[in-house]
């Protein structure tokens, strides 16, 4: 076999054209990218406020189809703060307009489940009550694993409480419906959970029915009183706790456009009125921490895995403000949960966020962590690489846990 000497020389400019030509063919690809979907560059130029912003979504889901759209939503040169989730759902509907419930094939977890979210609120719209068999079907087509599953039903309560003209009582027994033991009923706690995000920011389908109900249900006594009614059970009650975070906000004066830190500190007080040791207690801390996950990335959830460090100590610093041990604990528990998203995204940013937690949270970190993929990912390869990512000290315990 002939062998070609090259002299260092020849090496480093051999080295050079294929450094060039790499740095060109990902040129290329970024700039085709770009300009397939040009509107990336431009659709926010000039908005002056969110409904002007979704307007042009809406206009361009339906000039170019909502998967264009999508598209360009997740390219999108972005304001800061900017709802994410709520845009998702604006192409969202434009998607089901289009392609009715088959459209569901294509909501990824893209924008919180932003998409799978109004595919299940149109198919509630167009054929109501009956509808439960064919919306379980579409959920299970959703992209994603069990997670993706679940959080299609929490996308669901929010249509539920609406069709049923915001009435509690009777979304409970639309939402019961839904669970199923082989999901332990999780169907029916998202189902709730989404109503009750639905009554504090919701609104869109109703302004004027909403708005009646949100005074019924929300400024009637303490901040917390909508969890304590009797359409809230013992597997429902929780999550209620989860979601009411914006509305103790909302309590302690904060503008929920941009809350800063004292107004962390004045809410988590409302948390205090529970009984200490007690789930509600435990689960009220721990709603701030999945806000400020968000919170900390400028609430662009399309860049959650990529989130820095110091953004992770800023998130642990306002968990910290709950001045309670077991509720920073609790709202670190929920920052985690938050970033790993039911296994939808990937493991680094919430692990990013327990290497970056005061000693005293670290481990407990991790074990939550844990726990989210023992219940969510069932791949071995995936758990044995887990694993072997924590720092070498629970090595040990994850593999017992998970192998």
């Amino acid at each position: 076999m002939f062998f070609m000497h090259i002299d260092s020389s020849s090496k480093r400019r051999i080295a050079f054209i294929l450094l060039f030509s790499a740095l060109f063919i990902s040129a290329f690809w970024l700039t085709q990218g770009r300009s397939q979907y040009s509107e990336a560059d431009t659709i926010a130029k000039g908005v002056r406020t969110f409904e002007e912003l979704s307007g042009r979504f809406e206009t361009l889901a339906q000039e170019k189809g909502a998967p264009y759209a999508f598209e360009v939503l997740r390219r999108a040169q972005l304001p800061p703060n900017t709802d994410l989730h709520l845009l998702g759902h604006v192409v969202g509907d434009q998607l089901y307009l289009q392609q009715g419930i088959e459209g569901i094939a294509l909501c990824t977890q893209d924008f919180r489940n932003a998409c799978s979210h109004t595919i299940v609120i149109g198919v509630l719209g167009e054929y109501g009550d009956g509808a439960i068999e064919d919306i379980r079907s579409a959920c299970k087509q959703a992209p994603g694993g069990s997670g993706a599953y679940t959080m299609c039903f929490h996308g669901l309560g929010h249509g539920v409480l609406a069709f049923d003209q915001y009435n509690f009582e009777r979304t409970q027994d639309f939402c019961k419906k839904t669970g199923t033991n082989e999901y332990n009923n999780r169907e029916y706690a998202e189902c709730m959970g989404g109503a009750v995000m639905e009554i504090i920011s919701g609104g869109g389908h109703d302004r004027e029915t909403w708005s009646k109900a949100r005074n019924t249900y929300l400024e009637n006594g303490s901040p917390l009183s909508l969890c304590q009614q009797d359409f809230f059970d013992d597997q429902s009650r929780g999550i209620c706790y989860d979601y009411i975070t914006p509305y103790l906000l909302e309590a302690a004066g904060a503008n929920l456009g941009y809350p800063g830190p004292s107004d962390f500190e004045k809410a988590f007080v409302f948390c205090d009125e529970l009984p200490n040791g007690s789930q509600e207690r435990d689960r009220c801390f721990g709603g701030f921490g999945k806000e400020f996950l968000v919170l900390a990335q400028d609430r662009d959830v399309r860049n959650i895995e990529s989130m820095t460090s110091e953004q992770m100590r800023t998130v642990h610093a306002w968990c910290a403000l709950a001045n309670d041990e077991e509720g920073t604990r609790a709202c670190i528990r929920s920052a985690v949960q938050s970033a790993y998203w039911g296994g939808e995204n990937d493991p680094r940013a919430a692990l990013l966020l327990c290497r970056t937690s005061g000693k005293e949270y670290q481990v407990g970190c991790f074990k939550d962590l844990i726990d989210e993929v023992s219940y969510y990912v069932n791949d071995a390869a995936y758990r044995e690489q887990f694993c072997a990512s924590l720092p070498s000290e629970i090595q040990e315990e994850c593999r017992s846990s998970l192998l």
